[in-house]
């Protein structure tokens, strides 16, 4: 019996590039091959969010919607930690009982914010982004917050007590990373995978009559691609936990760097980009069927897609009298009231001027009528 956790077969040998790759250091510096490829992107996309970052307070301050803050928030949580995880492996040494701890708790901190953030996306699209309520926000993010919170520590628990020999070194005599283990990576994958794909399904059966699923395609894609990346993790995993096949070990690598590099981004790009764009601004969720339901006093639905071809830029963007988010597809009435706070400060100055040409033109009043016609 070599594996601990899921594993009957003999650790892969450390000549393996795919195992190599994961804890090799360059020069002996404590920087880390793996460590550098995941936080490259990181850093790429932090860049790309700081550069950005007027732009998209402009556009969060248009509206009162309080749903494009929360996934902008999330963003920002998510690929910070990352790059503090990245930094603070790169500085311990993992060989030591105390670095290997570290870097173990780091991983399963990030692996507890991007599994929040990838629930929290699934259920607003599902059930709470019609409504986008901060009520409704708060909810959610508390629910996946708590199921994330279980899901980390099981893990975590599984990667302390009962490391998995594949990721063991044997010439350095410590332990990587092994996401709680073969057996627990391929479980929890192959639930997701099945999860996303009845998701996928949702829309060609009977029940879609009775849920207001979104019609916005890249949803779809965006759970199409979970689903594809967690199918192949589990593949690898299982390969690794059952069978003696060494390209599984590529196989959960592949997966581990494309979720902890690029699901950020591809939460950014599938439900932000186009709201934070100067000359379409979209909607994150549209919906086939509308809900009959009272409103919270702090909620405000999604803003309705419009062309902004003929805005030039973010001010005249800002400063358009008629806004963009006056008009939605939730509601039956089709209007949706601005937060009063906005609604006065994102008139322009020429609709002030021109409201008040009119009221000095206006005709007299009825009093004034009066007083002429009796002199």
């Amino acid at each position: 019996m070599y594996g601990i956790n899921g594993s009957d077969f003999p650790p892969v040998t450390e000549d393996t590039f795919c195992k190599y790759v994961l804890y090799y250091e360059i020069n002996n510096s404590r920087v880390r091959i793996w460590d550098l490829i995941i936080l490259i992107p990181n850093a790429l996309f932090v860049l790309f969010l700081v550069v950005r970052f007027n732009k998209a307070q402009l556009k969060l301050r248009a509206t009162s919607s309080p749903i494009f803050l929360t996934f902008y928030s999330l963003v920002w949580g998510n690929v910070i930690i990352s790059l503090i995880r990245c930094a603070v492996s790169m500085t311990v040494n993992a060989s030591m009982p105390f670095g290997g701890l570290v870097d173990k708790i780091l991983w399963v901190t990030v692996r507890f914010f991007l599994l929040a953030t990838e629930m929290s996306v699934v259920i607003f699209g599902l059930a709470f982004g019609h409504m986008d309520s901060r009520s409704s926000i708060r909810y959610v993010l508390l629910a996946t917050s708590f199921i994330s919170l279980a899901f980390t520590i099981t893990q975590g628990t599984l990667e302390i007590v009962m490391p998995d020999d594949v990721f063991h070194i044997d010439t350095r005599d410590y332990d990587l990373f092994g996401h709680g283990g073969m057996l627990f990576w391929f479980t929890s994958s192959l639930v997701f995978a099945l999860i996303y794909y009845i998701i996928l399904l949702l829309p060609w059966i009977p029940l879609r009559e009775y849920l207001a699923l979104p019609t916005k395609l890249s949803f779809y894609l965006y759970i199409l691609l979970l689903a594809l990346l967690d199918t192949t993790q589990a593949i690898g995993a299982g390969l690794l936990a059952w069978g003696s096949m060494q390209s599984g070990l590529c196989v959960v690598d592949v997966t581990t760097w494309l979720y902890f590099s690029l699901y950020t981004p591809l939460v950014y790009h599938t439900f932000l980009s186009e709201f934070f764009s100067v000359s379409q601004p979209s909607i994150m969720f549209s919906y086939k069927a509308q809900m009959d339901e009272p409103m919270d006093d702090d909620q405000v639905s999604l803003p309705h897609q419009q062309s902004f071809s003929s805005l030039k830029t973010d001010s005249d963007y800002i400063y358009q009298s008629n806004s963009v988010y006056d008009s939605t597809l939730f509601e039956a009435g089709g209007t949706t009231p601005m937060n009063p706070v906005y609604s006065a400060s994102l008139q322009s100055p020429d609709s002030i001027i021109s409201g008040q040409s009119i009221e000095i033109g206006a005709p007299p009043s009825a009093f004034q009528t009066q007083h002429m016609s009796s002199t």
